[in-house]
């Protein structure tokens, strides 16, 4: 890792050279790096991090509590709290560390007014305000005011999270989008940007929808239609055609209920012989395919053929059948019956009415809150939680107080106001939190930062590759199994002896380490497009001659001050000594400040979030 990032280095080996002292080893390793000091030692601490059990999640926390939802009513859980689980005991943010800190679980960043905001309501009237937000404007409505296909999907997610104003249900929309996987990469059609941006307003819809309505919402969209094979789905017939099982087995395995039956608190049912109890067989993929034939694009008449893009000979149909499901065609939906997971949809039974009791069934499995509400508290808090967390929470799916099963709201709050997020154990519990996903990171970057876009055009591009850019990009997961494995477990790490997982080190190897840090080396400075893309640092250029004023603010904006003390001194230390301290050019002010956030941003403690 030494070697190929020194040979990366940009500037002359003789200019400056710095002495860091790595978090890995603890050994000091000159480094030659102008005017990006302890660019390695930053990378010895990612490696560090990788090594450590750190980054696996957390499952010991302080004793958790629930209570009823009910649609956020307030602060005060009242009444309504169950008696045997006791009232909510951290309600309130104490200091700015700990609104910084929720914050960044809630949403992508955090800035002085929001911590201050968070800190005035507390954390529920803050989160229900934030849930019950005016709808902003849509992906799909930015994409339509653009000029046929001048953007595409990647500048649509990208501004989507570096802009929005409603960044709680965007933040939360996007790990949805990691459990109702639809891949950009692998869809095609007329209008595939149009397309991704309806998919993804959909899951912003569901936020704060039900979980019913999001799955039939999911199941009968254009671009999961394109994307599992649900398009065009048809009956099977005298030629050995049979129904596509796609969606079907993916919808159980992977969107509601997974392989093995579970108890409330997400532990594996075994059977008599010690193995675990399989939700589904294969039969009942077949059975379930049947239910999902009969629907296609809703594109009606005076709609084809009713566009033609700019300097093209030929005409296309307009893009209005993205806005809109799947349609039914009675003539190409199996009329055969149907059993599965202990239901029956009857011979002859129309699809519209198949499909409820399809979907009902699934709904209604025991298995969907404990699935569902371990894979939330993963993306948002930590990925081993207890027990008793997940339970908390899938008891919050299964009624959220007024007697509503699958209120999302509801559950996404139980996720983030639980005790074993909200309390202090788990800051030092080495086995809580989880790994930052890279497209986190960068937009918590943009919007910390002050990220904007001069030409509204947002061209990031896609930033898949892992040598080169940041290994991950928002909605263009590899697979229908998401960028990681709910279940991954980095293999010869202290991680695995303990039995844990950690989801996100799917992503990280050399590689990857090497290729974030000099993604961000460019990137911070430079930004993207010719720089049409570009942070202000605004805030940050008014503490040039300040370095521990200004990484205290780094430390509390981007980690809820979760940089240890060592780590502190040292990025401040290498921030207060020639070429970069009391710069006097703007260039150099720029190069003090992005050292500073290059190096917080490397860090074992930024990029292990607790």
């Amino acid at each position: 890792m030494l070697e190929q990032l020194e040979a990366e280095r940009a500037r002359p080996a003789d200019e400056v050279v710095y002495v860091a002292e790595t978090a890995a080893t603890g050994e000091h390793r000159a480094i030659q790096d102008g005017s990006w000091p302890l660019k390695v030692a930053a990378a010895f601490s990612m490696a560090a991090a990788l090594a450590a059990c750190g980054g696996g999640g957390g499952g010991g926390g302080s004793a958790g509590v629930g209570f009823p939802i009910g649609g956020l009513p307030g602060s005060n859980p009242g009444p309504g709290t169950t008696p045997d689980t006791g009232p909510y005991h951290y309600p309130q943010a104490q200091n700015d560390a700990e609104a910084a800190r929720f914050l960044l679980q809630a949403q992508f960043s955090a800035s002085d007014a929001e911590i201050a905001a968070v800190r005035a309501k507390g954390y529920m009237p803050w989160l229900s305000e934030q849930l019950g937000a005016a709808r902003q404007p849509s992906a799909w409505e930015w994409v339509n005011s653009k000029p046929y296909e001048t953007v595409n999907a990647d500048a649509m997610i990208w501004r989507q999270l570096m802009t929005a104003a409603d960044p709680v249900r965007k933040r939360m929309a996007l790990a949805l989008s990691e459990i109702f996987v639809v891949s950009g990469t692998e869809i095609g059609s007329s209008w595939p940007t149009s397309m991704m941006a309806q998919y993804w307003d959909m899951l912003a819809n569901g936020v704060t929808g039900n979980f019913r309505q999001l799955l039939e919402d999911v199941t009968l969209n254009p671009a999961m239609g394109f994307y599992l094979n649900t398009r065009g789905n048809r009956k099977e017939d005298n030629s050995g055609r049979q129904p596509d099982e796609n969606y079907a087995r993916e919808v159980m395995q992977l969107m509601t209920i997974g392989l093995y039956q579970l108890e409330s608190n997400g532990t594996v049912k075994t059977g008599a012989d010690g193995q675990p109890i399989e939700t589904y067989v294969q039969s009942d993929v077949t059975n379930l395919a049947r239910v999902f034939t009969g629907y296609d694009l809703d594109i009606r008449a005076a709609e084809r053929n009713a566009f033609r893009p700019p300097n093209a000979s030929y005409t296309i149909e307009t893009n209005a059948w993205t806005t809109r499901p799947m349609a039914y065609t009675a003539a190409n939906h199996s009329m055969l019956e149907a059993r599965f997971l202990g239901a029956t949809v009857p011979a002859g039974t129309a699809g519209p009415a198949a499909l409820k009791i399809a979907l009902d069934t699934l709904f209604n499995h025991p298995n969907v809150g404990p699935f569902i509400g371990r894979q939330l508290i993963q993306r948002l808090v930590t990925s081993n939680p207890s027990a008793a967390y997940i339970k908390r929470v899938a008891d919050t799916f299964a009624n959220n107080g007024a007697g509503v099963r699958g209120d999302m709201k509801s559950v996404f709050a139980a996720v983030l106001l639980d005790d074993e997020a909200r309390g202090p154990a788990g800051l030092s519990d080495p086995n809580f939190g989880h790994l930052r996903e890279p497209m986190l990171r960068l937009v918590q970057w943009g919007r910390t930062f002050g990220v904007g876009s001069t030409l509204d055009t947002w061209d990031i591009g896609n930033t898949s590759d892992p040598s080169q850019s940041l290994g991950q990009c928002p909605l263009r997961s590899p697979s229908v199994f998401n960028f990681f494995r709910p279940g991954y477990v980095p293999p010869s790490t202290s991680i695995a002896s303990n039995k844990m997982v950690a989801p996100e080190f799917q992503l990280v190897n050399e590689t990857s380490v090497g290729g974030y840090l000099n993604f961000l080396q460019g990137k911070l400075q430079n930004g993207f497009d010719s720089k049409d893309v570009i942070a202000t640092y605004t805030a940050e250029k008014t503490l040039v001659n300040d370095p521990a004023a200004l990484v205290r603010r780094l430390n509390l904006l981007l980690t809820g001050n979760q940089l240890s003390a060592a780590t502190v001194a040292l990025i401040t230390d290498a921030l207060s000594k020639a070429p970069l301290v009391n710069p006097t050019t703007d260039a150099r002010r720029l190069d003090l400040i992005c050292a500073g956030v290059l190096l917080v941003m490397g860090s074992p403690e930024y990029l292990v979030q607790k």
